[in-house]
């Protein structure tokens, strides 16, 4: 088990950081390690991202320090996102079959969460979304068939896109957690263009199916304080309620989304007009 502790940021800070000042607070470079549970907790709505990489062994999910807590999910509910080989989430005993971007979401009071690859040639990746919760809702797997699929984006405007909504309030009861996926179809680059915030919830993106030579630059700042990171596959980046979401690749990729904060609404973002950026 490994962790690191991010502390919040206001935007007026974040006008000073140069480059690395922006990677060390805002990007995770390394989720997934064999054999190991990576977790990065943000004081951002005490978010919890994190990777578990089973190849050898069943990896248990543990608490850690800052939590206080004496199981992961004493006071905590959590979403998985596969995207690795197949692969199960074992929880208080019962297995829980994760495919290629399958879900599953875990309530506040499991006990006991193991996770564990069906074939070390081609292990499991689980993408670990966590956050405070104030009620214990059942544990529930959602297929690739049963997310909620809405088609978005044009190819003139290079950001034709599938946004698969897999633990929302339309598929799975929470308590704040929401998790979902996009894919940028082929020639298409730019993912939530227009751009927007939503100062009720903050928001953690993991890129993936990022070509081993292509990038994705992800934008975040205030819309007229713009600034960007680059990314490569399987790295994550945390976007605080003030900051806007959006990015950019060189090719096509797809991404993870997770957010928390003050409500359930999917649809509840500010939108900022492309011509109003700086």
């Amino acid at each position: 088990m490994k962790y690191e502790v991010r502390y919040s940021t206001h935007p007026q800070d974040a006008k000073n950081y140069d480059t690395q000042k922006l990677r060390d607070q805002y990007l995770i470079t390394s989720l997934f390690e064999q054999d190991e549970v990576v977790m990065v907790y943000t004081f951002e709505d005490r978010f919890i991202a994190g990777g578990a990489m089973p190849v050898n062994q069943k990896l248990k999910l543990e608490s850690f320090d800052p939590l206080k807590a004496g199981f992961f999910l004493e006071r905590r509910e959590m979403g998985v996102v596969n995207i690795g080989g197949k692969g199960q989430v074992i929880v208080d005993g019962v297995a829980h079959a994760l495919d290629y971007k399958e879900a599953l979401y875990v309530g506040k009071g499991k006990e006991e969460v193991y996770f564990v690859s069906e074939n070390p040639e081609q292990p499991a990746f689980f993408y670990i979304n966590s956050t405070p919760a104030h009620q214990a809702f059942p544990v529930q797997r959602v297929s690739r068939e049963q997310a909620v699929r809405i088609e978005l984006g044009a190819m003139e405007t290079a950001n034709h896109r599938i946004l698969n909504k897999l633990i929302v309030n339309e598929t799975v009861e929470t308590c704040q957690l929401q998790m979902g996926m996009t894919e940028l179809q082929p020639g298409s680059v730019w993912n939530t263009m227009p751009g927007h915030v939503h100062d009720r919830r903050m928001e953690v993106y993991l890129y993936f199916e990022v070509p081993a030579d292509q990038a994705v630059c992800h934008f975040m700042g205030e819309a007229q304080e713009s600034r960007h990171i680059w990314m490569h596959d399987k790295q994550a980046v945390i976007s605080p309620a003030w900051s806007m979401h959006s990015g950019s690749g060189t090719s096509n990729y797809s991404f993870v989304w997770g957010m928390a904060g003050e409500n359930l609404d999917y649809g509840d973002m500010d939108i900022i007009p492309i011509v109003d950026l700086k």
